[in-house]
């Protein structure tokens, strides 16, 4: 039996601040300042709960309402530092923060794994799938110096490889993209597409490949986004206003938290509605 991915969700209470503090950010239209890797951002608390988390993007910190650390944070928190905070034992600080990036991306390919073995389509594989997914569960408890010995980016190669499998596999009983849409020019839907500010509104975009495309400010609204992979995606500002994405592969809240989205937008049963999606269902003539 599959575990489900209710540990893979970043949960704060558990976790000792540690994207508050490991990651670096510039001041930008998503954050309000800059801050340098291992600096505690100034709105962190000494209860490591965020100061202003309730109004984040008002006050220019909508960076930090788009991230997830797909529970990175409380794996380390807890079971590899022990429930030991970097504030308590400063001794550890270095090396919490510097570890973080590898747990966080074996959580993310753990995210990814769980969802592939869970494809009807993807029976012919799921051996493959449930060894790796037990490989990288196995890699997520190791000590904080052997994760940092870790190759992240050989055993990342390894599961795309599976996951690219799993893609083939979906979308292959899913019907054809239509691969002739067209904005502001031809533009080509395929994996890495440049499809920034594409015009897509109710395209029917069942069994894309969109690996890697630039979606930035992209025009889905009431898009058929079924079985297309979506893996790696960037969606910020995607409108997905009514789009369904009911059985998009690979897509997280992280890329959900960066676009833009209604009532009507249909989401897969594991991701959340984000809080700052317009609530109201647009009014039809």
């Amino acid at each position: 039996m599959l575990p489900d991915r209710k540990h893979l969700q970043g949960d704060c209470t558990s976790c000792f601040g540690l994207c508050c503090v490991a990651l670096p950010f510039a001041a930008s239209a998503d954050f309000a300042i800059d801050k340098n890797s291992g600096q505690p951002c100034r709105n962190l608390q000494e209860d490591f709960r965020c100061g202003i988390h309730n109004k984040l993007r008002q006050q220019g910190f909508r960076g930090c309402t788009v991230y997830d650390c797909f529970g990175a944070g409380q794996k380390l928190s807890q079971f590899t530092f022990g429930g030991r905070n970097w504030r308590e034992a400063p001794q550890t600080a270095k090396q919490i923060f510097e570890v973080f990036p590898a747990m966080w991306h074996l959580h993310e390919l753990l995210w990814y794994l769980i969802e592939a073995a869970e494809h009807q389509a993807a029976r012919s594989i799921r051996h493959e799938l449930q060894t790796a997914l037990e490989e990288t569960e196995h890699l997520t408890c190791l000590n904080a110096d052997a994760l940092l010995e870790l190759d992240v980016a050989a055993h990342r190669a390894t599961v795309n490889t599976l996951l690219l499998k799993t893609s083939e596999l979906v979308r292959a009983e899913a019907p054809s993209v239509k691969a002739n849409a067209r904005s502001r020019g031809k533009k080509i839907i395929g994996r890495g597409a440049d499809l920034m500010g594409a015009k897509l509104q109710n395209a029917d975009l069942r069994g894309a490949n969109l690996r890697g495309a630039f979606l930035i400010a992209a025009d889905l609204r009431g898009a058929d986004l079924r079985f297309a992979d979506l893996i790696g995606a960037d969606m910020r500002d995607t409108d997905l206003s009514g789009a369904d994405l009911s059985e998009s592969l690979f897509l997280t809240q992280v890329q959900l938290q960066a676009a833009k989205g209604n009532a009507d937008t249909k989401l897969p049963p594991s991701l959340n509605r984000p809080a700052h999606w317009n609530s109201t269902k647009p009014v039809t003539s």
